[in-house]
């Protein structure tokens, strides 16, 4: 991770000493953690930015950001700053998996109900906002083993171009366990979504939230309070799968973010 101290301007001329610290990945897909004084309110690229009541926040860049990116801070005292933020562009894998079921891959009328059904319930998942700030513990793999697919891939499925892949593939066993990246609390437990299977969303605060996509069994129930390292549920091959496997995604207030780089190389098991 690279940490960058910023000491924010106003209209070119310095404003008392406030400073605010940005850690984290500057670059597509990336997240940010900073921090400022408490009473601050923080907007990135014209959004409101949550701030805890210690000054802690969070931003992050989807797979497409821009180049740039604006920070805003007005501190307490009314004083304005404002920050260019520089995001680093990535290349993107391209990967071709043919012999799905052509139903997963292009559904019938009839499922089109379900799948819409199963969009609205994880975005209801997901639009959890609250003071928590669980995400600064730090995160660690939710399972360990071949890395098979990575953030950013567009899938060309049976031959047909689909949306970009935004999570991190593990390989494994079904029944293989998964664990909680960080604490959080879960706000979706699904047994059999149409494409992503049985389907588990926790929230880490300030509307970052992990999704795990395929498993085999959940073992949390929505609404529970969940600790870093504990059992949350088991690989498997549910949904439109190929194998067993666990997609770990991660989304910030609507961006969808890149796991990989919150928590870095995988130790050997």
């Amino acid at each position: 991770m690279r940490i960058l101290v910023f000491l924010l301007m106003m209209m070119g001329t310095p404003v008392c000493s406030a400073a605010v610290e940005l850690q984290g990945s500057f670059t597509q897909g990336g997240l940010v953690f900073g921090k400022t004084m408490p009473g601050a309110q923080v907007q990135h690229d014209g959004e409101k930015v949550p701030v805890s009541p210690d000054g802690d926040f969070v931003i992050g860049f989807s797979r497409e950001a821009s180049e740039t990116s604006e920070l805003r801070v007005r501190l307490p005292d009314g004083g304005q700053e404002r920050r260019q933020l520089q995001i680093a562009k990535r290349e993107y894998d391209i990967q071709r998996i043919d012999g799905l079921p052509e139903r997963k891959v292009t559904p019938k009328k009839e499922d089109q109900t379900r799948i819409e059904t199963d969009r609205a319930a994880v975005k209801r998942a997901r639009a959890r906002l609250d003071q928590r700030i669980d995400f600064l513990q730090g995160f660690e793999w939710p399972a360990k083993g071949r890395i098979t697919g990575v953030y950013g891939s567009q899938r060309i499925l049976n031959g047909k171009p689909k949306w970009p892949h935004y999570g991190v593939d593990i390989a494994g066993p079904v029944g293989k366990p998964v664990r909680a990246p960080a604490d959080g609390i879960v706000t979706l437990a699904h047994p059999d979504m149409f494409y992503s299977g049985a389907t588990l969303i926790m929230d880490h605060g300030h509307g970052l939230s992990s999704t795990f996509l395929h498993l085999h069994k959940i073992l949390v129930r929505e609404g529970q309070r969940v600790r870093k390292g504990q059992i949350v549920a088991e690989m498997g091959a549910s949904g439109r799968v190929t194998g067993p496997h666990l997609d770990w995604r991660m989304n910030l207030r609507g961006k969808r973010v890149d796991p990989q780089l919150l928590v870095g190389p995988m130790k050997s098991e």
